[in-house]
């Protein structure tokens, strides 16, 4: 006997569900996320209904490369692992006015002068807004336009039946997942139900007409995509577009990527002409900084397979009453701060504790790499005793709890890059019999190997 439709509370952050409302979600922690749904609990049975018999293949076989079409943004196909795979779905998030809408309608005219068939699918905008925002962006060019078309529509049945007659479709832009509307299903726009019912019957018409799918995704207060968790699981790549709005720089950052390495990074420049290419960030980032400034250092970083450097900003300021002293970081892990002033306090005898801590990865890129560690305490160090870094010194390496600076995959590449840049000095973790031993180092790089943070300290001594 079929069961009656019952009233859940569905957080809309992260999908967890609650028998009765509460202002706060004991999962993910946001607040007034909470709503309620109307589910059908009915038991469903597939046994004893007519099935056809699947089909199992061994593990060996030919398998060759998925096609690919490069978009025509060497920075954006970087990320995808080099271009757009057939049938693939990608899901683009980022904050509220970042340029996730710009980056898109970029690319897709950048695909659609090489004859290439785009749709683009606004639930946010009118068609004319788009179409303003091609003209300040100064994408006028006939043949960047004579292959896009463009819709306003939010419902998802109609984009369905759209698509269904549609003929070599090339790419589909949904701008954004979060206001489509499925008739079928419960709730209001952006609730879980609808996002996870509207992108289900949308990825599955794209593997069915064999075309490549863009969603366009909200993202939390804390960085996250909006929505349910599910929706990351669904689709074949997640990218997160990063930056401050005090910075001109942008990040595309692959966070999942089914047809290409992850952590892949594309470096963009905002203009007043859109999303500016940045094809090598490391000067970029480099370009304002200083040398002989104490509190300062280079770290050799790796994001995916580009390596980059940037500088590391240390600022010690006296701490004035009884108050605890502040750590204030900007892209670095706070706890990470906190974790290598104890070791160089508890191992180096230094002493951070009357002192403010301020320190900024200058740049506005987010570093995650523990790789960053040998950087950050050179900075510290530099910036307690008052002795600048070389000038001509990049730093890597990871730092252990009882001192001990580790190995960090990649050296090659982090110094080759260095040296390019006009360094002549890398410091880096100390080689040891089975670790690292066959680096390719560029004539005329020096190399000082360290092995214990001690070892770093001696240096501005």
């Amino acid at each position: 006997m079929a069961k009656k439709p019952v009233k859940m509370f569905v957080c809309q952050s992260c999908g967890a569900i609650y028998h009765k409302w509460a202002g706060r979600c004991e999962a993910c922690g946001e607040w007034n996320t909470i709503s309620e749904e109307t589910r059908d609990t009915s038991p469903i049975s597939v046994l004893g209904h007519a099935g056809r018999m699947i089909q199992f293949t061994g593990l060996d076989g030919e398998i060759s490369p998925p096609d690919r079409q490069s978009i025509g943004v060497s920075e954006f196909d970087r990320v995808l692992g080099g271009g757009l795979v057939q049938s693939s779905v990608t899901l683009v998030g980022g904050d509220p006015g970042i340029g996730k809408s710009t980056l898109l309608l970029q690319a897709a005219c950048a695909l659609s002068r090489q004859g290439q068939s785009v749709l683009y699918i606004s639930g946010e905008e009118s068609v004319n807004q788009i179409r303003m925002r091609a003209n300040r962006l100064g994408l006028e060019d006939a043949e960047q336009r004579k292959n896009i078309q463009l819709a306003a529509c939010i419902n998802v049945a109609d984009i369905l039946s759209t698509l269904e007659k549609e003929k070599n479709i090339s790419l589909v832009i949904i701008d954004s997942i979060q206001t489509m509307w499925l008739d079928t299903a419960n709730g209001a726009p952006g609730t879980v139900s609808q996002v996870r019912a509207a992108a289900f019957e949308l990825i599955r018409m794209a593997k069915q007409k064999e075309f490549a799918l863009i969603f366009v995704g909200h993202v939390t207060k804390e960085g996250s995509i909006a929505g349910p968790r599910v929706l990351e699981h669904m689709v074949d790549a997640v990218l997160y577009f990063e930056g401050d709005r005090g910075h001109q720089f942008r990040i595309l950052r692959a966070a999942k990527n089914r047809f290409g390495a992850t952590d892949e990074i594309g470096v963009f420049s905002m203009t007043g002409q859109g999303l500016v290419e940045v094809a090598n960030p490391s000067a970029l980032f480099l370009a304002e900084r200083h040398g002989h400034i104490a509190g300062s250092a280079v770290f050799a970083g790796l994001e995916g397979t580009r390596p980059v450097l940037l500088e590391v900003q240390a600022l010690l300021a006296p701490k004035f009453g009884d108050s605890a002293p502040r750590r204030t970081v900007i892209g670095w892990d706070n706890a990470r701060l906190n974790m290598l002033l104890a070791i160089l306090e508890t191992r180096c005898s230094l002493r951070f504790n009357g002192v403010d801590v301020y320190l900024n990865m200058a740049g506005g890129l987010r570093i995650t790499e523990p790789a960053a560690d040998l950087a950050v305490a050179a900075a510290l160090v530099s910036a307690l005793t008052h002795h600048s870094a070389s000038p001509g010194s990049v730093y890597f390496g990871e730092i252990g709890l009882s001192g001990e600076i580790r190995q960090v995959p990649q050296a090659d590449l982090r110094m080759k890059e260095a040296f390019k840049l006009g360094f002549d000095e890398v410091v880096l973790p100390k080689r040891i019999a089975h670790g690292n031993n066959k680096l390719s180092v560029p004539n005329g790089l020096q190399l000082i190997e360290l092995g214990h943070i001690s070892d770093l300290v001696s240096q501005f001594t």
